[in-house]
């Protein structure tokens, strides 16, 4: 692929749509996390789990929403 691709891509629906669907996982796992956080004996080990896949789904989405507005060097 080249940066034409990734141009011709970036108004792609389905990139849009991935963004919001992660964005919502997102938000379910930090208020799981904040619910377990609030437990009388919470699970640590489950928390840090969470959180594990909460900063991956925050990479992907750094990843799909450069894809839909590149950086451009001026």
């Amino acid at each position: 692929m080249n940066d034409d691709d990734s141009t011709a891509r970036a108004g792609d629906p389905h990139i849009r749509s991935r963004v919001q669907t992660l964005r919502q996982e997102h938000q379910d796992l930090d208020a799981s996390i904040s619910a377990l956080e609030t437990m009388p004996l919470p699970d640590q080990l489950l928390i840090a789990r969470l959180k594990r896949k909460k900063l991956a789904l925050r990479d992907q989405i750094g990843v799909l929403e450069d894809q839909i507005l590149p950086d451009i060097i001026a």
